[in-house]
This record gives structure tokens, C-alpha cells and sequence, in this order.
């Protein structure tokens, strides 16, 4: 940078010394932004000056964008991310789980126990999603007793509570799967029914729209 300055400087000088020389000639020097004006010189002469000076503004830019303050990056704190996207992976289950009294886990876990006894893990964990489902559903009762001892008519809504099949403890896998549908987001489409189209004899539950099936169960809404 100094020998850029050097230059102009040496530059001025001879500028003033010719220009001096010169009859009837005046020239106008402004030194702003590293740049000179100069008027009333001959075309060539004129020319010459633009020419030397422009050369040391383009050199004057490429040296002051060479010239820079380094950015320091500061690494990231991997242990802070780490706890950090801990913490995000654990609100998100919060936001999906469902809370419910020991009493009423219970009381669930051996529904599912009776009606899903011999259907696959997945299919447990459905009809205990069904029974959820139901609980956040305005068309049904805002808990889990109130639901699985609905009735309907003369009836419950679910068998094994009419037949006393609900008394009998749950199985692990039984106990697993209410834990599975308590804090899964698999809402299976917000199904508020199954049932199984070998036995069933209800008319009004076939016409639902079917969601899926697993294992001998068909899930509606």
C-alpha cells in the first residue's frame, strides 16, 4: 500500500512540473478515491494521464481485497447440540403422549388383553389406539373407564366387558402395547371402531370407512 501512495505522490509532482510548462493549459487535480481529473491537456497527453492513473486504482482495489480481516469461526459446541436435540426429541414424544391413571392403564391393558389375545403385537397396539381415539373424541366419553364401560342400548360397547372377559389379567405383550399406543403419533387415521368381518353381525359398523386391517380386525371411522 505504501508504494501505491509513493507512486502517486511522485505522480503529482511531475504533474505540477508539466502542467507548469505548458501555455494556456490548465489542469484541475482532485486526489479523492485514488482518482485525478485533468483538463485542457492535449488528447494524447490526456489520455496517458487516465490511463497511468485508472491502472493504479485497479491495483490500489486488488491489493485492499487482498488485504482483509480474517473471520474467526468459532467451532460449534457438539456436546450443547447433542443435549440440545435431546431435549427437542423429547418434547415431541410429550407432545404425542397420552397420560392416564395407573387405575385406568389397568383397566385398558386388559381390554386389550380380551379382545386382541390372539392377534399380532401391531394389532393390539391398534385396539388400544381405538380406545384413545375414542377418548379425545367428542362423539364419546372423556375417559378411559367412561369409555370401555360405555353402553349402548342394552349393551357395552365392548364385548368383553359384557361378557366378564375384561376381569382376566393383562398379558405382557397386552401391557406393552398400551404402552406403545400411549406414546405413539400412529393415531391409525383417528379410527374410532373395529371389528372382526368373520363374526361381526352388526350392519352399521360394516359401513364404515375402513382404515385397515391387521391380523383378523378391521379399524373404521
Amino acid at each position: 500500500m505504501k508504494n501505491i501512495y509513493m507512486k502517486m505522490v511522485v505522480v503529482a509532482c511531475v504533474a505540477t512540473t508539466t502542467l507548469i510548462g505548458i501555455q494556456n493549459k490548465t489542469a484541475e487535480a482532485f486526489t479523492g478515491e485514488h482518482s485525478v481529473k485533468i483538463d485542457n491537456l492535449s488528447n494524447n497527453e490526456n489520455q496517458d494521464w487516465k490511463i497511468y492513473f485508472k491502472n493504479i486504482e485497479q491495483e490500489t482495489k486488488i491489493q485492499q481485497e487482498g488485504v482483509g480481516i480474517p473471520k474467526l469461526s468459532i467451532p460449534p459446541d457438539k456436546t450443547q447440540d447433542k443435549a440440545k436435540k435431546e431435549k427437542e426429541k423429547e418434547k415431541k414424544k410429550e407432545e404425542y403422549s397420552i397420560k392416564i391413571s395407573g387405575k385406568e392403564k389397568d383397566l385398558l391393558e386388559r381390554l386389550v388383553q380380551a379382545e386382541a389375545k390372539g392377534e399380532p403385537f401391531k394389532g393390539k397396539v391398534a385396539v388400544a389406539t381405538v380406545v384413545l381415539n375414542r377418548l379425545k373424541s367428542p362423539d364419546f366419553p372423556d375417559s378411559i373407564t367412561g369409555v370401555i364401560e360405555q353402553k349402548v342400548g342394552d349393551c357395552y360397547a365392548f364385548s368383553p366387558v359384557q361378557n366378564g372377559e375384561i376381569e382376566k389379567p393383562a398379558s405382557k405383550d397386552s401391557k406393552k402395547a398400551v404402552e406403545a399406543a400411549l406414546k405413539s403419533k400412529d393415531r391409525l387415521h383417528d379410527s374410532v371402531y373395529f371389528y372382526n368381518p368373520k363374526i361381526a353381525t352388526d350392519t352399521w359398523i360394516r359401513s364404515r370407512d375402513v382404515v385397515t386391517t391387521i391380523g383378523n380386525h378391521v379399524f373404521a371411522k
